[in-house]
């Protein structure tokens, strides 16, 4: 199935096979309804990838799946991507990488990028079942904006690089979550999938691909590496297919 979508402004084309969504996706979303049915309130779903690896994607096909799709809960979703400290902060600041000190800027995406305790008590008051605003982030700007966004519903599915993240701080945030979803892809198809995504937002290919290198590459790692287990399990393939790990 095609499915177009724009992601932090930019438009995304992906292709969803029939195997995937009969045989993951759809099961995924009749649990994730009996589970908010028996617990009588709003549940929260953690859904964590590598950068590139489509999580963004995935979530807003999961929501459209869900609102189409007849004894199946509507879910919301929301990401971690607004939480991006703003880019003025991150040229104000440096952070260490490899034993040097660097401008945040130059890393902008990893862990140290983001504004945490923000971001924790978001998630501890989604959990707790508010009604909120919420930030997205805008590629195009490269800053977190609020265009309206509201944590509404039963289900809220939040996506993000480091949602299960075994390192101090992000573990904690595990306990909010009443299932959670890791999804796994092999280096190189990630990437040439954040190479791509840099360039359309307006980069040039060489200095994409330095930044990828450099910065990327080493979130990727860090989320394949040290990424905790999770209820369910999948790997991304080529074009957009998925299995069950």
């Amino acid at each position: 199935m095609a499915f177009q979508i724009e992601i932090n402004g930019l438009p995304v084309t992906a292709g969803f096979s029939e195997e995937n969504i009969e045989e993951i996706f759809l099961p995924l979303l009749k649990h994730l309804t009996k589970l908010q049915s028996g617990l009588g309130r709003r549940i929260l779903v953690f859904l964590a990838a590598p950068p590139g690896a489509g999580k963004s994607t995935l979530a807003e096909f999961l929501r459209y799946l869900s609102v189409n799709t007849p004894g199946v809960t509507p879910v919301a979703i929301t990401g971690m991507d607004g939480f991006h400290r703003r880019q003025e902060y991150l040229l104000s600041h440096t952070a260490v990488r490899d034993g040097k000190e660097i401008p945040m800027v130059e890393i902008k995406g990893a862990p140290v990028t983001f504004d945490l305790e923000l971001f924790r008590r978001s998630v501890q008051r989604a959990a707790a079942g508010e009604e909120m605003e919420w930030p997205d982030y805008d590629r195009t700007l490269h800053n977190p904006v609020y265009r309206g966004r509201r944590v509404t519903g039963d289900i809220v599915l939040l996506e993000g690089n480091y949602l299960l993240l075994d390192e101090e701080g992000w573990w904690d945030l595990r306990e909010y979550a009443d299932y959670t979803i890791k999804i796994t892809a092999d280096t190189a198809i990630l990437k040439k999938r954040l190479v791509d995504r840099k360039a359309a937002s307006g980069m040039p290919r060489e200095k994409a691909e330095k930044f990828v290198m450099f910065s990327d590459l080493y979130n990727v790692r860090l989320c394949l590496e040290r990424s905790g287990k999770a209820d369910l399990e999948l790997r991304l393939l080529q074009d957009d297919h998925y299995e069950k790990i």
